[in-house]
C-alpha cells in the first residue's frame, strides 16, 4: 500500500518537473526569437537604401525596383547575377498606401480583415 502512494507521487513528481523544464525552454525560446528579431531589424534600418517592389517572373528570377540614394533602378536578379536595367524617374512611379509592414500591427489588419469579411456577409457575397 505504502509503495503505491510512493509511485503516485513519484509520478506527479516527474510530472511536474517535466512540465517546468518544458515551460523553461519554451520562455527561453521566445526571449531568443524576439532578441533576434530586434537584432536584425537594427541591422536593416538604412536611409540610403530601399527595396520598393518586387515581381517574380520565375523560380528564381526577379524584377525589383530599388532606391538607392535619390535614384530609382530596375533590377533584374537571378540565380546567379544582378543586373541593372534601367533608371526609373520618380515622377513615373507610383507609390501606394497599400504597404502593411509599415505603421500597421498585427491587431490593424486582423481587424481590417475581420470588418471586410463582416461587411461581405452582410450583403449577401458570403463565399
Amino acid at each position: 500500500m505504502i509503495l503505491a502512494v510512493s509511485d503516485s507521487v513519484d509520478s506527479y513528481v516527474q510530472f511536474m518537473t517535466v512540465l517546468i523544464l518544458f515551460l523553461f525552454v519554451l520562455l527561453i525560446t521566445y526571449w531568443v526569437t524576439k532578441w533576434t528579431a530586434g537584432y536584425q531589424k537594427n541591422q536593416n534600418v538604412n536611409a540610403n537604401m530601399e527595396l520598393l517592389d518586387v515581381i517574380r517572373l520565375s523560380n528564381n528570377k526577379y524584377v525589383q525596383i530599388v532606391r538607392i540614394g535619390r535614384k530609382y533602378l530596375a533590377v533584374a536578379i537571378c540565380k546567379d547575377t544582378v543586373t541593372m536595367l534601367t533608371e526609373i524617374p520618380e515622377q513615373d512611379l507610383v507609390f501606394s498606401d497599400k504597404n502593411l509592414s509599415k505603421g500597421q500591427g498585427f491587431k490593424d489588419i486582423l481587424e481590417k480583415i475581420q470588418n471586410k469579411n463582416f461587411l461581405e456577409k452582410e450583403d449577401g457575397r458570403d463565399e
